[in-house]
């Protein structure tokens, strides 16, 4: 048998959010950063996103993380997201999956206790503190790039329903940040389905009545996710509330979501609902949590923003190599059906 293309990935989650890792088959793409090497893979190699997430070999709940060389001397090594309908600049369950990844296959070496080192994503440089033991990476801590609200307490006509107002806030990418309880939505596993819908028609919503800017990068332009969250609740000296996040063609994240966790830490820095230090527990739909942090105040342009960490764990689930067999009709991924691809 005579393949056409072999890429070798292992596979990983991050409190249930999918995001393996490719570790061979790539080995390096034109563009000084991250971002420029973003680009590149999206203009020139996006076959490799649709033969590794579309059906046959993928799925509407998978991502896949490009290990790339970095140019920038402070960074380990370089990586590009892709998701099933976006490369998004920066993700919080693939950073942490990233992470476990390299380490725990020796890519890079693991230091016990506590392994830090500097990695470079398509958003910008991004700090990582792992907790190890017995090869085993047990918790990643990121300091993710800075985060601020674009709008507040903005009310937008989604159809269907009527005013809803929304904040909107850059966590990684941009998020528009709803309270579920005000639609009606427990945020429970049940409602799986009803909140994808409602988070699709939020961001058409938002997307056409709202001006939406990243003030450093005219390319971040538009609403991506929408974050559903639950009222918080101090529990022994910690903050905890659901955060619910849609993505990727109306289906939900199944980690608590690292970019919306920061977007919403954003929005609740702006409002004074929490403070300097104050943990977060960002828990999702399914129960897995993240922990988040404000960690300092920055600018971004002429927008007061924050600096926020998240900490969760990952795991491997296993080593795959996916082939191109010259007869396949579907080499590239084939038609995406309606029953699960919204």
């Amino acid at each position: 048998m005579r393949l056409k293309r072999v890429i070798q990935v292992i596979g990983a989650h991050c409190e249930g959010e999918v995001g393996n890792v490719v570790v061979g088959g790539i080995i390096d793409v034109p563009g000084k950063t991250m971002w420029d090497k973003k680009e590149y893979i999206e203009n020139n190699l996006d076959y490799l996103r649709t033969m590794l997430l579309f059906e046959p070999r993928g799925g509407p709940n998978h991502a896949v993380n490009y290990l790339l060389p970095s140019s920038n001397p402070a960074a380990a090594m370089g990586y590009v997201i892709a998701e099933v309908g976006k490369y998004p600049p920066m993700s919080g369950s693939n950073t942490i999956c990233v992470a476990t990844v390299v380490l725990e296959t020796g890519i890079l070496p693991m230091h016990e206790p506590v392994t830090q080192f500097i990695m470079e994503s398509p958003g910008g440089l991004i700090e990582v503190k792992c907790l190890c033991k017995d090869g085993k990476v047990t918790q990643v801590e990121f300091q993710n790039v800075p985060s601020f609200v674009l709008h507040s307490d903005k009310f937008v006509e989604v159809e269907g329903v009527g005013s809803v107002k929304v904040d909107t806030a850059y966590g990684g990418l941009v998020c528009a940040v709803v309270d579920a309880e005000s639609l009606g939505f427990g945020l429970s596993p049940d409602e799986a389905r009803d909140l994808g819908n409602m988070g699709q028609k939020i961001r058409t919503a938002c997307n056409s009545q709202l001006q939406l800017r990243h003030p450093e990068n005219s390319a971040i332009n538009s609403v991506v996710d929408v974050v559903f969250t639950g009222r918080p609740q101090l529990k022994d000296g910690v903050i905890s509330a659901k955060n619910v996040t849609m993505c990727n063609r109306g289906r939900l994240d199944r980690s608590p979501c690292g970019t919306g966790t920061s977007a919403r830490l954003a929005v609740m820095s702006s409002k004074k609902e929490i403070s300097m230090g104050d943990i977060f527990e960002s828990v999702s739909i399914i129960g897995t949590k993240f922990h988040g942090r404000v960690l300092k105040s920055t600018m971004v342009g002429d927008i007061q923003a924050i600096v926020s960490s998240i900490a969760g764990q990952a795991w491997i689930t296993g080593s795959m190599q996916y082939s191109i067999d010259p007869t396949d009709p579907f080499p590239a991924g084939s038609a995406n059906l309606s029953d699960i691809w919204s």
